[in-house]
Formats: structure tokens, sequence, C-alpha cells
């Protein structure tokens, strides 16, 4: 039985859903956040250092989106676990999202 907890990083360009969601998760005694960012290039400085068990990303991030910060993280890790939060109004890049995923997604 694995007793450590499910280390979680946390990316949003809104302080205050970030720190909701490091809030939130914090509060449940087998999942951790071990590092939150706010932009694309530190989520994926985060990712690197931190290597978390799953990462909740949002796809609004500034200058560079979450789905290219999603590309790398999988182009140097593709075992990475990534969760999409988005407000998107539009499917677009909520496709090219998930066809980052499913692209190595095994059966």
């Amino acid at each position: 039985m694995n007793t450590s907890p499910i280390r979680v990083l946390c990316v949003d360009d809104h302080a205050i859903v970030r720190e909701g969601l490091c809030l939130i998760i914090n509060r449940e005694p087998d999942m951790r956040v071990v590092a939150s960012a706010s932009n694309a290039e530190d989520a994926v400085s985060a990712f690197r250092r931190e290597r978390p068990d799953v990462t909740l990303m949002d796809l609004r991030l500034g200058s560079i989106s979450g789905t290219a910060a999603i590309r790398t993280i999988l182009r140097n890790s593709p075992e990475a676990r990534i969760i999409v939060l988005t407000m998107y109004e539009g499917d677009e890049d909520i496709h090219r999202a998930l066809s980052l995923n499913c692209s190595r997604t095994r059966f």
C-alpha cells in the first residue's frame, strides 16, 4: 500500500483560482501541492524540478498557452499526467489539448 500523497502541480494565471485549488487540494489527506505556477514558463520549470504525479493546467496563461506548456512537458516526460482546467468558450483549444494526451494513450 502506497502511503505517500499524490504530488500536484497547479498552474493558473489567476492567483485566486490557483491559491483556491492549492488550498482545497492540500486539505485532502492523500494529496499535496508541491508547486504552483502562473505562466507556461514557470509551469515547465516547476514540472522539471518537482516531477509531480499530476499537473492541473489552465489553457489560458498569457503570452504562451497552457497547450504549449503541455506539449513541452509531454515531449520531455511522456508519462506525465495532466488534467486541463479551463473556461474556454470554444472547442478548438480543448480539442488541441486533448489530442496531445490522446496521441500517447495506450490500451
